[in-house]
Formats: C-alpha cells, sequence, structure tokens
C-alpha cells in the first residue's frame, strides 16, 4: 500500500507554502489508494505547542483533509533512543566535542585554506581518555551521523534521476549536546517504522536526501520513493515563513475565502493543470498527475485566488450553500441562485440580500420623480414571475419614450439603492409588490 506523510512542526500557523506539499500527499495518497500520515515533528521544545499542532488539525481539515492517522513526535522518543544506540554499536553515530565558537574558526580558517567548509572529523581521533577529560571539563557531546561519503542516486518522482554527493558534506548533527533531537533522525525512524512509501516534499530537501538515504541504509530500513516538488512564493517571488510571518491558512479562513479556492491555488501554481473550478479534492487528485508539476517556479497571485473564489462561488450549488445561508438567517434556493453571481465571498450575501429583505435606502434624482411616480401607479398587481419586469417596462417604454439606460437605471436605482446586482427580472418576485411600492417615490 502507498504511505505518505506530511510533517510539519507545530512552531507557527501553517501558510501556504506548508499548505502545499499537505495537498500533494494527499492528492497522491488519494490517487493510489493509500494511506496518509500526519506527523507532528514536535521535538523543538522550546518552539512546539500543542495549541500550534491542534490549530493544524484545524486547518488540514478546513482544507478537506482527513488524516488516517496522527503521530506525535515527542510520544515516540523510546524509538528514536533505541535507533540511536544500534547506529553507535555500528559505529556510525560517534561523540563530538567541540563549541559552535570552535566550529565556526574550523569553518572560518577552511574558507581562506580554499577548502569547504565541512567538518574535519576530529573526533573520530579523540581517545576514550580525551573524552573522559572533555567531560570532566563541563563538554557534553553532540553526536554526529559518518557518511559513506559516496555519490548517492535516487529517482525523484517530480525531478528525474538526481545525484547527492555526501563526501561534499559534513556528518551531520543527529543528537544534541541536550540530548534532543535534530529533525533527521527521527524523520528517517518514523519513516521506517511507519512503512512510509513515498516522501513527498520541496524542493528544498533535495539536498537532505542523500543524507538520509544513507541513515536508511545503516539503520536496515527500505529506502522511499522521493518527490521535490517546486515551492510556492509570494507575489513578489518570496517564500513563505512562519518567522516572517507570512499569511496563514487560518488568515485566509477568517477573511472569508472558500477552502476549496485557497487550496487549489497553493497546490496547481507551478503545475500544467488548470486553475479552475473543482468540486472535490479527489477530483484533482485524479486529475493531478506529477508530471504536470514544474520545475520552475511557482508564484502565487491574490488577484488570481479572489477570482476563482469568485467563480467558485458562481457555481456553487443551493445545496452546498444551504446550511451557511441557514445560519445567516437567510432561507429558500431563489435568493441564493439570484445573488450568487454577484459574490466575491460567501459573506458578502448579507448585504446583497438587503436587496430583497430590507431595508434599502432608494437613489432618486430629482429629474426622475416624475418618471418614477408614473411606474409606481403602472406597477403591475401580484402575482408576479420572471415575466413581470419586462411587461412593466414595456409599459413604461410606450408611456414614456424612455429606453435603455433612460429607463432602467432609475428604476434599479430606486428599487435597489444601487447602480449594479442582480437582475430584476429575478429580483421582482421576491421582494414583492408592497416592498415596491415602499420603495418607489
Amino acid at each position: 500500500m502507498t504511505v505518505v506523510r506530511w510533517a510539519p512542526s507545530p512552531t507557527g500557523r501553517i501558510h501556504l507554502g506548508n499548505a502545499r506539499p499537505a495537498l500533494l500527499n494527499w492528492f497522491y495518497a488519494r490517487r493510489h489508494g493509500g494511506r496518509y500520515i500526519l506527523r507532528m515533528d514536535d521535538t523543538d521544545h522550546a518552539r512546539s505547542t500543542r495549541a500550534f499542532a491542534d490549530a493544524i488539525e484545524v486547518d488540514l481539515a478546513w482544507l478537506g483533509i482527513t488524516p488516517d492517522l496522527l503521530v506525535r513526535q515527542s510520544e515516540r522518543t523510546a524509538l528514536y533512543d533505541a535507533a540511536v544506540e544500534k547506529l553507535k554499536a555500528a559505529g556510525r553515530l560517534y561523540p563530538c566535542y567541540e563549541t559552535e565558537e570552535e566550529l565556526d574558526r574550523k569553518r572560518a580558517r577552511a574558507r581562506l585554506l580554499g577548502k569547504p567548509p565541512i567538518y574535519d572529523r576530529a573526533a573520530l581521533a579523540l581517545s576514550e581518555e580525551d573524552k573522559t577529560r572533555l567531560e570532566a571539563e563541563g563538554r557534553k557531546p553532540h553526536w554526529r551521523f559518518k557518511l559513506d561519503g559516496r555519490p548517492v542516486q535516487f529517482e525523484d518522482l517530480i525531478k528525474g534521476p538526481q545525484t547527492v554527493n555526501t563526501a561534499s558534506m559534513s556528518d551531520p548533527v543527529l543528537v544534541r549536546g541536550d540530548g534532543s533531537y535534530l529533525y533527521t533522525l527521527p524523520s528517517v525512524i518514523d519513516d521506517i517504522d511507519l512503512g512510509v512509501t513515498h516522501v513527498i516534499r520541496g524542493e528544498d530537501h533535495v539536498s537532505n536526501t542523500g543524507t538520509q538515504i544513507e541513515i536508511f541504509e545503516a539503520l536496515g530500513g527500505k529506502v522511499p520513493t522521493f518527490g521535490h516538488h517546486n515551492l510556492l512564493t509570494d507575489a513578489e517571488g518570496q517564500g513563505f515563513s512562519k518567522r516572517l510571518g507570512s499569511q496563514s491558512i487560518s488568515d485566509f479562513r477568517d477573511q472569508g475565502y472558500e477552502p476549496m479556492a485557497v487550496a487549489i491555488m497553493a497546490s496547481l501554481t507551478g503545475t500544467s493543470l488548470p486553475i479552475e473550478t473543482y468540486e472535490t479534492l479527489d477530483e484533482i487528485a485524479n486529475r493531478l498527475d506529477f508530471s504536470m508539476i514544474s520545475h520552475g517556479s511557482a508564484r502565487f497571485d491574490p488577484v488570481e485566488l479572489d477570482n476563482l473564489n469568485a467563480r467558485l462561488l458562481h457555481n456553487l450549488p443551493y445545496e452546498g450553500a444551504a446550511g451557511r445561508l441557514t445560519s445567516m438567517g437567510l432561507e429558500g434556493e431563489a435568493i441564493w441562485l439570484l445573488l450568487r453571481e454577484n459574490l466575491r465571498k460567501f459573506g458578502d450575501i448579507g448585504e446583497w440580500a438587503k436587496l430583497v429583505t430590507g431595508p434599502v435606502e432608494p437613489v432618486i434624482a430629482d429629474e426622475d420623480r416624475e418618471f418614477l411616480a408614473l411606474a409606481k401607479a403602472m406597477l403591475p398587481p401580484e402575482p408576479w414571475d420572471q415575466s413581470t419586469w419586462g411587461s412593466w417596462t414595456d409599459a413604461l417604454k410606450a408611456a414614456t419614450g424612455r429606453k435603455g439606460k433612460a429607463l432602467f437605471l432609475p428604476l434599479r436605482l430606486a428599487l435597489t439603492g444601487r447602480p449594479d446586482g442582480p437582475e430584476l427580472k429575478s429580483l421582482l418576485p421576491l421582494v414583492g409588490r408592497t416592498e415596491c411600492l415602499a420603495r418607489l417615490p
């Protein structure tokens, strides 16, 4: 079975850039009948909070994603501890005692000599006596993974054949001096333990993949298939960032955007699948092949989001709107079908509904008062239907000689208080004759 995971760190509100891999993983799982795991990478105890983790679940649900399994790395440390002992016993994890300042000096010296600023593996030469002496000085070791230092090749789902040469990298620190884990080790251990078959993530992780494949192999785990997608940027071409305060998914929700509009923009920007209205995420999953993901940039356009949001509302059937209409005190399919074409966001319907329910402040020009008084006198008797507007205006045209804008605009301004809006042939039967008489002078 295909098993994917999305692994956010609950250190802030997720943004569009985070939502992109969340959705692409979801599409892949749905397309292949697979399993979707939400894994909270909450090993950063200083910045991770349960409140942020809970908010991520809320945001995922709003986008339409329901994970098959939720795991928290903070609850799985025994698993990581066992893997650490295995790597130590195999000689792949070794203790290092340099301070950050000492490492900075080493890197600076390497640059001056024209060498790559990678770790020199000096700690491998330490004797047991050296280690005892350093620990007696109060130093606590951090632990590095000893890389093979070879070209690691893998077939990327999106980018095709890839090679990462670990010989050009520093042996990565997997365990901090305080005993806490960095991202890399728990991630690999969880992927092995949970049977993850496909790791789908941003292209900024390509360089990490060589190291991770070596750790998979050192732990005897099956290496998953990797897929690295292009990154979503804002309208100025800057990457989204929690720390820089990029607009969050909850911000879009609070501003009244449709979840499907946000999901489409987050996932399909930078692909060859058209950004258009889709009814469900499954529809996208069935149409989006990863060969459609561009190798170029994926720039988010807020204007396109606004337009897409409006189109989704214009196509939304009454059944999809009924619950929200009821919560706003509005009832009936007729009012939805009348007003949806005018909406940019769903909440706008409250203001547009006043054209039906009132109150409306008529706009009446002095030069139109005589015409509107005649229109009031010629207002047809009920019952009214879609033909009432046409028969009424035809009679007024014959009686006054007015036509076009001179005929229709004064009536619209008097009946609705605005120059734009829904078709009056559909509006009049909902407003009713009594209310129309009240709005005409």
